[in-house]
């Protein structure tokens, strides 16, 4: 098995053991990619995009032709403007993280058919939210920054629509945390 098969089921099962165990933070063995694009967010889309996986692009990707060139390059998906055409949306600072709405929800019949959000942030620290359902045996302590100031209102918002609603990808560095949006996201008490 090539190296580069290899790293991409150990990026698969490392985002699919933080997808199960929200807020759980995992390290990637990371892909060389062009900035602004981080390790991790490099192998995730390495991973999970492919030539039917449309990919949207925040501002500061979209103008970067070498980012937008390795994306195609390695995994041969189409790019959109369209954000509520994505399959995958990557933004590359969390802090100027579009609304969920401004992606594909899903439906009551085909919530999978939702957008999968990858936003990059500076660190795992900071921003102190309490964890909450599906994949947590009880609440539990979660902190990313920097996030928009109304982050927990955006989540709260996207899990009202659940099963429909967006799923995130938190990314700093080489560590992942997943927070599906079946999880309720709080402040901490």
């Amino acid at each position: 098995m090539s190296q580069t098969a290899y790293d991409s089921q150990s990026a698969f099962r490392a985002l699919m053991d933080a997808t199960a165990r929200p807020g759980t933070i995992r390290t990637l063995d990371g892909e060389v990619a062009p900035a602004p694009l981080m390790p991790a967010t490099a192998a995730i889309v390495a991973c999970l995009a492919d030539f039917e996986t449309p990919v949207w692009l925040d501002p500061a990707l979209s103008q970067s032709p070498s980012v937008v060139e390795w994306i195609r390059f390695t995994t041969g998906a189409p790019l959109t403007t369209d954000s509520r055409a994505a399959t995958f949306a990557l933004v590359a600072d969390a802090r100027a993280l579009p609304e969920f709405g401004e992606f594909a929800q899903g439906s009551e019949e085909y919530p999978d058919r939702s957008t999968t959000v990858i936003a990059q942030i500076e660190r795992f620290a900071g921003g102190p939210f309490r964890l909450s359902g599906p994949g947590l045996k009880a609440p539990r302590a979660f902190a990313a920054a920097p996030l928009p100031a109304d982050f927990i209102a955006r989540r709260a918002a996207n899990h009202g629509v659940f099963p429909r609603g967006v799923d995130l990808i938190l990314v700093a560095g080489d560590q992942i945390a997943a927070l599906p949006r079946s999880v309720r996201i709080s402040g901490r008490d």
